[in-house]
């Protein structure tokens, strides 16, 4: 179970050295605006991380949090700040992984993850920095369990650049190998073998992303059963399941039925990869 963090100081610019020097007196020589002094440094903690878009004091949620909190929080702040995110990242992450601010988690438990994106990823700060961002879901992956079984996993079959900040790479690597086999899984359903399956893969990684249900099977009867079309085309273009069915395939395909095409003289990737105005203007007789 994750413990809470030892109350660290606030950040800088909301020193605790008022507060203290405030415990520091008795209470009978305790003068009475140093009480308002305390109260300002809450108020201004509270401020402060609610323009940093980490606490939204118009919340019932977050209307009094206690001074220990916001401790925990700053100390928080401070552990990514040393990580290299600015004010301006917290907000999404606070919106998407409300968690990683919560007094349950220390912010030393987010350290493993930062290691094994330098050591194991090799990507530098900024790279791990805009991982972290484009998917922050990262922050709370076990990186036993999830993170270097997908890193290796991904490795096997040949994907690169994985410490590369795309959308691509971060939701990847957040992904549970299990899933990632479901896919391949599919493929050697539908005829593939164990080799074309990985190479596949390793040609089109953004394949794990897809929905077998909602988007692959779709798309795969559709060029089997309206298209008329050869698996090994299928091998030969794996960009194939990138393109929208109802946006990409259906209409082009539809339109040169109604031109008298024999669709299968027209490779899948002529189909597809041409823009509307070049494929329009070939087949619009």
């Amino acid at each position: 179970m994750l413990q809470s963090a030892p109350l660290a100081q606030p950040i800088r610019s909301f020193s605790s050295e008022k507060s203290s020097n405030c415990r520091s007196q008795s209470p009978s020589s305790k003068p009475p605006f140093h009480f308002l002094r305390f109260r300002t440094s809450y108020r201004d903690n509270l401020r402060y991380l609610n323009s940093i878009g980490i606490i939204n004091s118009d919340k019932k949620i977050h209307r009094n949090p206690s001074a220990e909190t916001l401790l925990h929080i700053l100390s928080t702040v401070n552990f990514l700040k040393s990580k290299g995110f600015s004010e301006s990242h917290f907000a999404r992450l606070a919106y998407l992984t409300p968690q990683v601010f919560s007094p349950q988690v220390n912010p030393a438990d987010l350290q493993p993850v930062f290691d094994f994106l330098t050591t194991e990823l090799a990507a530098s700060e900024e790279e791990s920095r805009d991982l972290i961002l484009l998917c922050p879901h990262i922050l709370q992956s076990n990186v036993q369990f999830c993170l270097r079984p997908t890193l290796l996993y991904l490795r096997d079959i040949g994907v690169e650049s994985l410490n590369k900040p795309t959308n691509l790479n971060a939701h990847l690597l957040n992904t549970r190998v299990k899933r990632l086999e479901d896919t391949a899984k599919f493929l050697l359903d539908i005829g593939f073998s164990q080799e074309e399956s990985t190479k596949f893969c390793g040609r089109l990684p953004a394949i794990f992303g897809y929905s077998i249900d909602n988007n692959l099977l779709p798309k795969f009867e559709y060029l089997v059963g309206e298209m008329e079309r050869s698996l090994d085309e299928l091998k030969g273009f794996p960009q194939y399941f990138a393109f929208s069915l109802e946006k990409r395939i259906k209409p082009r395909h539809l339109h040169l039925k109604r031109r008298n095409v024999v669709v299968k003289e027209v490779p899948l990737k002529k189909m597809l990869m041409w823009n509307d105005k070049k494929f329009y203007a070939k087949w619009n007789w």
